[in-house]
């Protein structure tokens, strides 16, 4: 199998120009705000009222799979689907692959129900062990929880008013509108104003505002048609898809970080609350090389999605890319081996063709041993690698594909032998990995659409949406036994960069199904 879908990826790439992955890309009160958290709290525990049967709590589409979990220290041996509004059994079936958890001492099974196909509301029930919360089986049910996800970057703006019309309960007016201190010479203050705010405080930092910007702007990439201009924010209607108005809200941001004289980037903005009634005081973070590379990478990056709707705005983010990547290279002292570097050089190497961008590339790849610690930053870089139309060097490209391959391979044996049928490891309560792990996936489904991957992703949504093994959804407005119950933390489009990776997970969902 491993060695068919290898195959599969290399000829993929010998037929192309470059090793270009992406044909489905489209024509190019101050404080009453809810921000995104950097991290989630899950020591918590389960309620005692919990159900022993774990199900998406918002749903299942007609044609896909339908699995339900049943835990517990004695199990029953058949199930029933019951539509919720009548109390009829709709369908009744038994359970299989029946195991032992010392842990727990619990039995484990599972329930396949895809056979319930109809429109409605519903839920399951087991003698000894009781019922499950409720869901939808829906054709078009993804739709509105992809958008959700895409808006929270919308509710997170800074400096502008969001009336109720657009952000509803989510509504505030606009806040740290006055300019900034620079934190090495308080004498001197800047206009920061715009961006999205990262956290409680407002703060806002430029490599994890560039991380997120990347996953979303690849999303749109692999799954153009997910994103449309109709999302409910200001921009919507203007012929922009509105993920890239959103971002370019963002990028805006990111240019008054640059000093344009030196090409150096500010790290960020950070905001402390000063007592006694006095408000908040915001500073300008110094200058750094982290900040530098990971400007240059999400610029290019945006120049080159951007120009086929205002060529004028991408060349200036391209130039503003070039000059930060040139400050770094000329301060880099000894730190000249970095993830950043390498993907800042992709991304512009992409957008400009320049060689000197592709000889880092190539010397990196060639060098380094990145193949047993590919990280996201790594992953982002290594993707446009292959992506670009530019010349590559193609057994370079050959070892990325073996690379991300051999990844998904690795996740798709932990989801097999998974209670709940998804990666991680044993620790599953590391949600942030978790989507990690699915973008990954996600990337190397796209290339070889391969149906053991899509019920992986799927099942992973169905994870996140309350079939796990605290019985809670951890998506916004989802379920029964949300997360907002117990802690208003644990909601993943809450956290900045767990949010852009929920996006690309659920652009592929929605762009398969036609949401």
């Amino acid at each position: 199998m491993h060695r068919t879908k290898k195959a599969l990826l290399l000829i993929w790439v010998l037929s192309l120009t470059g090793c270009t992955i992406l044909p489905k890309q489209a024509h190019y009160s101050e404080n009453t705000f809810t921000s995104m958290e950097t991290e989630p709290d899950l020591s918590y525990e389960v309620p005692v009222s919990s159900p022993n049967i774990f199900v998406n709590q918002l749903g299942y589409i007609p044609d896909g799979t339908k699995v339900a979990v049943f835990c517990g220290k004695e199990l029953p041996d058949r199930f029933h689907v019951v539509e919720k509004e009548t109390g009829e059994i709709v369908f009744t079936g038994y359970l299989e692959e029946q195991g032992y958890q010392d842990e727990s001492q619990e039995y484990n099974s599972y329930g396949d129900f895809t056979e319930v196909s109809n429109p409605g509301t519903y839920y399951i029930e087991a003698p000894i062990i009781g019922r499950s919360y409720s869901f939808m089986i829906e054709k078009d049910l993804y739709g509105d929880v992809f958008k959700e996800a895409c808006r929270q970057y919308y509710y997170n703006r800074c400096g502008m008013t969001l009336t109720s019309e657009y952000a509803g309960e989510m509504a505030h007016n606009a806040c740290h509108t006055g300019r900034a201190l620079v934190k090495e010479d308080t004498s001197v203050s800047m206009d920061v104003n715009g961006g999205w705010h990262q956290d409680e405080s407002g703060s806002k930092m430029v490599e994890p505002a560039a991380r997120s910007i990347a996953i979303i702007l690849l999303a749109y990439e692999l799954y153009g048609d997910a994103f449309t201009d109709d999302m409910g924010i200001p921009e919507s209607g203007n012929e922009i898809p509105d993920i890239l108005d959103e971002v370019r809200y963002e990028v805006e941001w990111l240019l008054k970080m640059q000093d344009p004289a030196t090409g150096a980037v500010y790290s960020g903005v950070t905001v402390y609350e000063q007592g006694a009634g006095k408000g908040a005081v915001s500073y300008v973070e110094p200058v750094d090389l982290q900040a530098a590379r990971s400007f240059a990478m999400v610029l290019a990056k945006f120049s080159y999605l951007y120009q086929f709707y205002d060529t004028e705005y991408a060349t200036e983010c391209l130039k503003a890319a070039d000059r930060a990547w040139r400050y770094a290279q000329l301060n880099e002292g000894d730190d000249r081996i970095n993830e950043w570097k390498l993907a800042a050089a992709a991304e512009l190497y992409r957008a400009s063709g320049k060689q000197e961008y592709h000889s880092y590339i190539s010397d990196y790849l060639s060098k380094e041993d990145y193949t047993k610690m590919m990280d996201e930053v790594l992953f982002l870089g290594c993707v446009t690698y292959i992506s670009t139309k530019q010349p590559v060097k193609l057994p370079l490209c050959e070892e990325i594909i073996e690379t991300l391959m051999t990844k998904a391979e690795e996740i798709s044996e932990t989801a097999r032998n998974s209670l709940f049928l998804t990666g991680g490891g044993r620790d599953q309560d590391d949600i942030g990995e978790l989507l990690l792990e699915m973008m990954y996936m996600t990337l190397v489904n796209h290339v070889i659409s391969n149906h053991e991957y899509e019920n992986i992703i799927e099942n992973h949504l169905h994870y996140f949406m309350g079939r796990n093994q605290k019985a809670i959804s951890y998506i916004d407005n989802v379920g029964e036994n949300n997360y907002r119950l117990i802690d208003e933390n644990l909601g993943i489009m809450k956290r900045f960069e767990a949010d852009s990776r929920l996006i690309f997970m659920l652009s592929e969902i929605v762009s398969a199904h036609g949401d």
